[in-house]
C-alpha cells in the first residue's frame, strides 16, 4: 500500500468520496493517463459522462490530483480533477479549444538560463512573470557555470532582474553549486523547470538524481542549443523525495492572463509608477514622472522598463484574443442548444 502523501497529496475538507480514491497524474499521453494511487501505478481514462458535457471537469494534466474509480484489471476511470494550488497553461494546439493545462500542483519553478551563450535578461523577466502568475515560487538557476568566462556579471544582472528571488549558479558537469539547491529538494515537494532549449535541463535532472533519468539530446555547435527529447508530460521522483514535473509544453507557454505575475515580477516598476504626479502618466514627458526620474538617476534601467511595457502589451493582446475565443465558444454552445431544441420540437418552434 502506497502513502500518497509522499507524492504531495493532502486531503482537503469536503473532498468527495463516492467510492473513489485519490491519485496523482504522473504521465499524460494522448488519451490515456498514468497515475499513482494507494494501490500503486495504474492507467486510467477520463469518464466521458463527467469530462465531455456542457460544464465539464477541467481536463487533468501531469501533477494533478484526481479521484478515480479504481479498476483492478483494466483502465481505471478519472471522475474528478481536484482543486489546484498552482498551474501552468498554454493555448491548446487544437484550434478553438482555448486554454490547455500543462503542469499543476508544483511548489517551485526552477527558471533555467544558460551562462554559456543563451543568457538574456528579457527572457528571464518573461519567465519570472509566468512563474509568479502560476502560483509557484520562482528560483533562478544559472546553468553551465563550467563553460562561462565571467559568470559574476550574469549573476549580478539576474539578481537585479529578479528582486526577492533566489539566484544560483551551478554546473551539472562538475557539481558546483548543486548543494545550494538542497533546501528546495525536500520530500513531497514538487518542482517544474522553465527554460529554453539547450539550457541543460536534462543534465540537471540527472545530476540531482545521481543517475540518468533523462536522455540528453546532442548540443548543436552552431548555437549551443539542444534537441528537446521529451515526448510526453511526466512526473519523476528524485532520491531526495522531491518530485520533478517534466513537460515539453513548457517551451510553448506564452503570456496568459498574467497581470498578477507582471505585478510580482516588476514590483519595483509598478511601485515607481504609483508615485507619478499624474495617475494617467504615460511616462514620456510629463512633469513629476517617477519612472523617468528613476531612469535618469540610474535606479531603473530603460531596458527593464521597456521589457515591462512589452510584456504588458503582449498580455493585453492575449487577454483580448481569449475574450474573443470565449465569446465564440459561447456562441457555438447557444447554436447547438437551439439546434437540439428545434429537433425536439419537430423542426418547429411555437
Amino acid at each position: 500500500m502506497i502513502d500518497l502523501s509522499i507524492y504531495g497529496y493532502l486531503e482537503t475538507e469536503g473532498e468527495p468520496d463516492n467510492g473513489t480514491i485519490p491519485s496523482r497524474v504522473t504521465a499524460v499521453h494522448r488519451d490515456r493517463y498514468e497515475l499513482i494511487c494507494k494501490n500503486g501505478p495504474v492507467f486510467a481514462q477520463l469518464k466521458s459522462a463527467v469530462y465531455y458535457q456542457r460544464a465539464p471537469e477541467p481536463f487533468p494534466t501531469v501533477g494533478d490530483f484526481v479521484r478515480i474509480q479504481y479498476i483492478e484489471n483494466g483502465d481505471s476511470l478519472i471522475v474528478k480533477t481536484l482543486p489546484r494550488k498552482s498551474l501552468f497553461r498554454r493555448l491548446d494546439p487544437t484550434p478553438g479549444r482555448g486554454e490547455q493545462a500543462v503542469a499543476a500542483n508544483f511548489d517551485y519553478v526552477f527558471i533555467l538560463s544558460s551562462l554559456n551563450r543563451e543568457f538574456k535578461v528579457g527572457r528571464l523577466e518573461r519567465y519570472l512573470t509566468l512563474a509568479w502568475q502560476s502560483g509557484g515560487t520562482p528560483v533562478v538557476v544559472l546553468t553551465k557555470k563550467d563553460l562561462a568566462k565571467a559568470p559574476e556579471e550574469a549573476e549580478w544582472t539576474a539578481r537585479n532582474a529578479a528582486p526577492g528571488v533566489d539566484v544560483f549558479s551551478i554546473s551539472s558537469v562538475t557539481g558546483e553549486g548543486l548543494d545550494a539547491l538542497a533546501p528546495f529538494l525536500l520530500p513531497s515537494k514538487t518542482l517544474v523547470f522553465l527554460g529554453s532549449s539547450g539550457v541543460g535541463k536534462f543534465s540537471l535532472i540527472n545530476a540531482l538524481a545521481g543517475e540518468e533519468l533523462m536522455a540528453t539530446g546532442n548540443i548543436r555547435e552552431a548555437d549551443s542549443r539542444g534537441r528537446h527529447t521529451t515526448t510526453h508530460r511526466q512526473l519523476l521522483m528524485l532520491p531526495s523525495g522531491a518530485i520533478v514535473i517534466d513537460t515539453p509544453g513548457m517551451r510553448e507557454i506564452g503570456m496568459w492572463d498574467a497581470a498578477e505575475g507582471l505585478s510580482a515580477a516588476f514590483m519595483d516598476v509598478e511601485e515607481l509608477a504609483s508615485q507619478c504626479k499624474f495617475s494617467d502618466c504615460t511616462h514620456q514627458n510629463e512633469p513629476g514622472c517617477a519612472i523617468r526620474a528613476a531612469i535618469a538617476n540610474g535606479s531603473l534601467s530603460e531596458e527593464r522598463f521597456q521589457n515591462y511595457l512589452a510584456l504588458r502589451r503582449e498580455n493585453r493582446y492575449v487577454e483580448d484574443k481569449m475574450g474573443y475565443l470565449r465569446e465564440k465558444q459561447q456562441w457555438h454552445k447557444e447554436i447547438s442548444k437551439w439546434s437540439k431544441q428545434k429537433k425536439k420540437a419537430g423542426g418547429k418552434f411555437r
